[in-house]
């Protein structure tokens, strides 16, 4: 089959994180289970009633704005965008078309730049639920009126997973600033893509692909869709400009409707909300608000910490885990080395990472019930360090640190687990292995590495872990020799 360039742009839908809905007073929770009960007359488009804007969301988009590097005009307003469907009670949607929040901007993926062509705030419709094994669908009015975020990206991504990886980088903004939890789970965050192939020459037909709930959707999305089109026009036919939805279970885009232009809205000013201007000194005061962000703080670590980017990328993925780290290492003695503080960040970061989070079991340093203190936490580490425990005796009082919150020094002392670094009492240790394994021995002296790993095992095994690896190795070589 030929090759053909993929060119997609994303269009990206968030619930945003306000207490009452976009345009009443009616509570935004996306936890609720119960059907129709977060509604009142306002959000179910009842006649007579009068929108009022929320402006916990509208900050909330210019937040955004401003952190993807979004221009913010002076002046913007509403607009009604006019269609029927069942989930949406008031025959429209109040939307923006030509006077969006934010206008531009850009997200920078793996040190490219994905330029985004305008940010801007509407409401979420109802949401259909389709009973199995039935003929009819069920409408639950709980989310219609959710203040909802849509970006828009230029036609700048390349590839399926450069897509998966903006979306990926999105979220983390997102929760960085506060505005949402974008839990693509519950709806929070709402994927479509634009995607077009072509021979090099021109850019091809645009389909869209709806339903696009999690990130591995987007990618295979992305993916079947690319190949679909391509071998479409490998066989000499046309590609149909159409809107297509992605089932997951299939592994498919399966068309849904004929793509609608902006003209099929009948978009015009939205009568019953007044048009919008906004100060400078208001921007600036929601600037002001805006937090490290996560491509400023992957920098920072990588520069302040020396950490590899695994470490990195799971300290930027959750805040707290984050947090936590940084608040161990600012624990450690500033009057030690260099090279020992780097040692200790780096003991820290492996720890937190592997052992630590081995314990929590998808829980997190921020819940309640976590014990372990950061200056425990240094401690701990500083012991390891200092040889005076091993790393198989740490595991041992990290778990003891996490079921009571204890102090390591005091865990260590109580029960005996002091690693034994006197070179007397670890020499009888070897000079006992040696003299039952003679076989070991043999295998050791012929060049082989794993009889020399067994013994050292060994003595493990008769001192409890207690024994220096580095001195019980040492003392190996000395009497082999």
């Amino acid at each position: 089959m030929k090759s053909y360039t993929p060119t997609i742009g994303l269009e990206i839908h968030v619930e945003l994180k306000t207490k009452s809905k976009m345009f009443c007073s009616c509570f935004n929770d996306p936890d609720e289970k119960q059907p129709n009960v977060n509604i009142c007359p306002v959000c179910m488009g009842h006649p007579g009633t009068l929108p009022v804007i929320n402006e916990e969301a509208l900050k909330g988009v210019i937040k955004t704005g401003l952190a993807l590097n979004s221009r913010i005009p002076e002046h913007s307003k509403f607009d009604r965008k006019n269609y029927f469907y069942p989930d949406l009670p008031k025959g429209y949607q109040i939307s923006q078309y030509d006077m969006p929040l934010c206008e531009g901007g850009f997200l920078d993926i793996d040190g490219r730049k994905i330029d985004i062509t305008r940010v801007h705030l509407e409401e979420d419709t109802g949401r259909l639920i389709h009973p199995p094994a039935t003929d009819f669908s069920l409408v639950d009015f709980n989310r219609a009126g959710v203040p909802l975020m849509e970006l828009v990206t230029e036609p700048d991504i390349t590839s399926a997973k450069e897509a998966k990886a903006f979306a990926e980088e999105l979220r983390l903004v997102l929760r960085y600033l506060g505005v949402s939890d974008a839990d693509m789970e519950k709806g929070e965050m709402r994927v479509e893509a634009n995607i077009s192939v072509s021979d090099g020459k021109k850019l091809g037909t645009k389909v869209e692909i709806k339903n696009l709930n999690s990130f591995r959707s987007v990618e295979y999305g992305i993916n079947y869709e690319i190949e679909r089109q391509s071998k479409i026009l490998s066989a000499g036919k046309k590609v149909i400009q159409e809107t297509r939805g992605w089932d997951a279970a299939k592994g498919v885009t399966v068309s849904q409707r004929k793509k609608e232009s902006a003209h099929d809205y009948r978009y015009f000013p939205e009568p019953d909300l007044p048009s919008l201007q906004f100060e400078a000194e208001d921007i600036k005061k929601i600037k002001h608000g805006i937090p490290e962000l996560p491509q400023a703080k992957r920098e920072r670590f990588k520069k302040q910490y020396e950490l590899d980017e695994e470490a990195i990328e799971m300290f930027i993925g959750s805040k707290h885990l984050g947090g936590y780290f940084e608040k161990v290492v600012s624990e450690l003695d500033p009057k030690l080395s260099h090279d020992k503080i780097v040692n200790l960040i780096k003991l820290s970061s492996n720890y937190i990472t592997s052992d630590l989070q081995g314990l929590l079991k998808g829980g997190s340093v921020a819940d309640k019930d976590f014990k372990i203190t950061p200056e425990n936490f240094a401690e701990f580490v500083g012991l390891i360090e200092q040889g005076v425990i091993s790393s198989k005796i740490a595991k041992t009082v990290l778990q003891e640190m996490f079921l009571t919150g204890g102090d390591p020094s005091n865990i260590i002392k109580e029960k005996g687990l002091s690693q034994i670094t006197g070179e007397k009492e670890i020499e009888d240790a070897v000079r006992t292995i040696i003299a039952q394994n003679p076989k070991a021995v043999a295998d050791f002296k012929n060049g082989k590495d794993n009889a020399f790993q067994f013994l050292i095992g060994q003595v493990m095994a008769q001192t409890r872990g207690k024994a220096s690896p580095e001195l019980t190795s040492q003392l190996f070589k000395k009497l082999l020799s």
